[in-house]
């Protein structure tokens, strides 16, 4: 009982807080406020939740691996992540040293006021139909900002995929890291133990994540730095996570 009140508290929190901090990006916007200070209230109201996350249903996060991220003011880097929950998503813009530029389906624009808001950021938006298109659009946009110091990073499955399963590693950030010469990040997140895929009811405990070391994309071929990326990630989760994996193994 306990896990569905404190649940239902926290989507409450996240929906009635969501629509000011939206509403102050969208007139940040209209005042002319840069896109790194509009990012700002965002990231705010993102790591906002997450420690709302910790108080009220008790689940709390852990690092390792922050000295494998790259230093520097303007050290690009592509950050692909496993994807089990909205926990990372909310994540990675609190606990990143550099505004993080995510790759995501323009249906999202639509979302009232969160919608709204993440439109109004340095973000890539693309159109699924039209693939061959959105990558070059990817492409495009992901070395403007790189170049400006923003990291870009994207879900190699695609979708959020649950516990102790593995999802289908598609080429597009490989692909998009060759492309610009920067070099993957790989990251482990074991966020189902606490936040299962699509889940309303969350329950108290650790989340690990691990930051892998970067992996030099020049003159590697997109297939090749996929499966090394999809390697590492898999084997640090079946690490991080056993018991996830116990009837798999």
């Amino acid at each position: 009982m306990m896990p569905m009140i404190r649940s239902t508290v926290h989507m409450a929190f996240m929906f009635v807080t969501v629509i000011p901090f939206a509403l102050l990006i969208v007139l940040a916007a209209a005042v002319g406020l840069r896109a790194d200070k509009r990012y700002a209230i965002a990231a705010y109201w993102l790591n906002l939740s997450i420690q709302a996350a910790r108080v009220i249903m008790g689940v709390r996060y852990r690092i390792q691996g922050q000295e494998n991220l790259p230093d520097g003011a303007t050290s690009p880097a592509i950050l692909l992540v496993k994807h089990q929950s909205t926990y990372e998503t909310f994540l990675m813009p609190a606990i990143m040293p550099h505004p993080l530029a995510y790759v995501f389906k323009r249906e999202l624009l639509y979302v009232p006021f969160f919608g709204w808001a993440i439109g109004l950021l340095d973000m890539i938006h693309i159109d699924r139909s039209q693939r061959a298109k959105a990558f070059g659009k990817v492409v495009e946009q992901g070395q403007k900002l790189l170049a400006q110091g923003t990291w870009v990073i994207m879900f190699p499955e695609g979708t959020r995929i649950p516990r102790g399963e593995r999802g289908n590693y598609k080429s597009g950030g490989a692909r998009l890291a060759i492309a610009t010469g920067a070099p993957v990040i790989p990251i482990a997140v074991t966020s189902a133990k606490c936040w299962p895929r699509k889940a309303f009811i969350k329950f108290p405990g650790v989340v690990d994540v691990s930051i892998g070391a970067p992996i030099d994309s020049v003159g590697r071929e997109a297939d090749e730095l996929t499966r090394e990326v999809e390697h590492w990630i898999e084997s640090e989760m079946r690490r991080l996570d056993p018991e996830a994996y116990v009837a798999k193994s």
